[in-house]
């Protein structure tokens, strides 16, 4: 594999091309990576090389020492909320796994988003739910995906910061990968399925109306209805 040539580009290409190779275990647990075996690789200085591998340690992938060079960490130490970790991880064989445990995650900590939104949705952030609703509502009819992605992760992105919770507004990008990775992997129909988009809408309706208990529950069928579209439309 050569990397994307130009300036960045070159770190952004070895840093997605180490990453693959991490998250699809191709790169075992333990393993010593040497520089020189990397340059050649990618084809590309030791400076890229060392500036990815600097990423990598950040995010928990990799561990470097004197003396010892650069190791493969175990799975248990990596940042599995980093969103790139979480795009490499659907990009490979352990996508089923990846999946899992996202749809896991949502279904504890949007249903409490989306109650908590309830209480504490300002105007301005209600107005923003229905909105993003009308425009999945428009290009999901229209078969527009990428828009309608946009739509709906911003939909997401609003409630999770409508709940005032810091720690639940963090995760914005982590439930954003996983919207983006069923689009991105063809595990969406053509064309959304309409009773998705009315849940969306009865979220939007509850949490203007201040509606705790419809809100949370709205959310929860939200959650399942995925998981159960991404078992049903993976390869």
């Amino acid at each position: 594999m050569t990397a994307t040539p130009g300036g960045s580009g070159l770190h952004a290409g070895v840093l997605d091309g180490l990453g693959r190779l991490l998250a699809a275990g191709e790169l075992a647990e333990g393993r010593v990576l040497r520089t020189d075996e990397l340059e050649n690789r990618f084809g590309v200085s030791r400076t890229v090389v060392r500036e990815a591998i600097r990423v990598l340690e950040s995010m928990g992938m990799v561990t470097s020492r004197r003396r010892v060079g650069v190791t493969v960490a175990p799975r248990a130490q990596w940042n599995v909320y980093d969103p790139r970790i979480i795009r490499w991880r659907l990009e490979g064989d352990g996508r089923a796994d990846q999946l899992r445990s996202l749809s896991e995650l949502r279904g504890g900590v949007e249903p409490m988003a989306a109650a908590l939104a309830a209480r504490r949705a300002t105007p301005e952030q209600c107005g923003a739910l229905t909105g993003a609703v009308m425009e999945m509502a428009v290009h999901g009819r229209s078969g527009d995906l990428q828009a309608y992605l946009e739509a709906d992760v911003r939909f997401h992105r609003t409630l999770l910061e409508a709940s005032g919770n810091e720690m639940l507004a963090a995760l914005v990008d982590v439930v954003a990968e996983v919207l983006a990775g069923r689009t991105r992997h063809d595990l969406m129909p053509p064309h959304p399925e309409p009773a998705a988009i009315r849940l969306h809408a009865d979220v939007a309706q509850a949490v203007q109306a201040g509606d705790v208990a419809a809100a949370e529950r709205a959310m929860r069928d939200i959650v399942t209805e995925a998981a159960q579209a991404i078992l049903r439309d993976r390869p």
